[in-house]
């Protein structure tokens, strides 16, 4: 006798009663360990966002009221600094997707020394801060870097010619070279998990790289595309470092906007307005990318 009940006979009460409190205990426990991250998320995240929206309502003449955003979005400095954001964003993203596409290709399916070297320094290059490239392309390109140092030296002529680093140009150029590497890392990995025996079959066949790459990579290769690009146009929209450090002084983009309003200007509800849309904006760009992922992937 091991006291269980006979098949099909009905369980005392208290045990029912019992088993089914252990289930609701169970059931409880992932929540209270969700608890912890969710209030810290909460307090170092969530509070000071809702700190920024409350004080974005608040006009410096007191009370509550929607001024501080017809103020702003009603402002030309404003709409300049949103469309040099935009079209700044929307250029390096492309200029990092076809940069990042064809140098992944040279690393994945070209082979030369030091390949892998070269793979392991693009995840390297992703820790490095924005404003060090940005210094870096000064030493090159600046008003005193060794470009027009060196053509400076062989003309003789006072000043050199390379000035496009304090323009929209160099902005874009310095955004293109540090987030390229954010399009390669996923392009890397979605190409170590191509099938080489399909490029073979297709090279054996008589087609040409470029067919190759179209037809076989390309498919491949643009969900890929698609998480890099995405990730790379919400970094663009919100890059402080690069603009500051390339000394642009006609370039005037949202983050920067709110540094001037804020520290410059001391319109912090004029600050916190700008913050706002441009939080707004990223997550519009964001909701949208799982969108179009999720519609993809259908």
């Amino acid at each position: 006798m091991t006291g269980e009940p006979a098949p099909g006979a009905v369980a005392p009460r208290g045990r029912e009663d019992r088993r089914s409190g252990d289930r609701g205990r169970g059931a409880w426990r992932p929540r209270l360990w969700a608890l912890p991250p969710v209030a810290l998320l909460a307090l170092f995240f969530l509070h000071p966002l809702a700190l920024v929206v409350q004080q974005s309502f608040r006009p410096d003449t007191g009370g509550t009221s929607l001024r501080p955003y017809a103020d702003v979005l009603a402002s030309t400095a404003f709409r300049e600094a949103l469309w040099t954001t935009v079209w700044l964003a929307v250029a390096a993203t492309a200029g990092c997707l076809v940069l990042g596409f064809l140098l992944a290709l040279v690393i994945a399916f070209v082979p030369f020394p030091g390949a892998r070297a070269v793979a392991r320094f693009v995840d390297v290059f992703l820790s490095f801060p924005s404003f060090l490239v940005t210094l870096a392309l000064l030493f090159v390109y600046g008003s005193v870097g060794m470009a027009n140092g060196a053509w400076t030296g062989v003309t003789g002529a006072a000043e050199g010619p390379f000035r496009f680093l304090t323009t929209p140009w160099g902005v874009l150029l310095a955004e293109i070279t540090y987030f390229t590497p954010f399009v390669m890392r996923p392009l890397l990995a979605a190409f170590s998990q191509l099938d080489t025996a399909q490029l073979e079959a297709a090279g054996s066949l008589g087609a040409r790289a470029p067919r190759i790459v179209r037809r076989i990579v390309l498919p491949e290769a643009l969900p890929a595309l698609a998480a890099g690009g995405s990730l790379v146009l919400v970094l663009c929209l919100n890059e402080f470092g690069i603009v500051l450090f390339t000394g642009a002084k006609g370039v005037t983009t949202l983050p920067t906007l709110v540094y001037g309003k804020a520290i410059l200007e001391s319109d912090y509800p004029g600050a916190c307005v700008v913050a706002v849309v441009n939080v707004l904006i990223s997550v519009g760009l964001y909701g949208l990318y799982r969108v179009v992922s999720r519609r993809a992937r259908a």
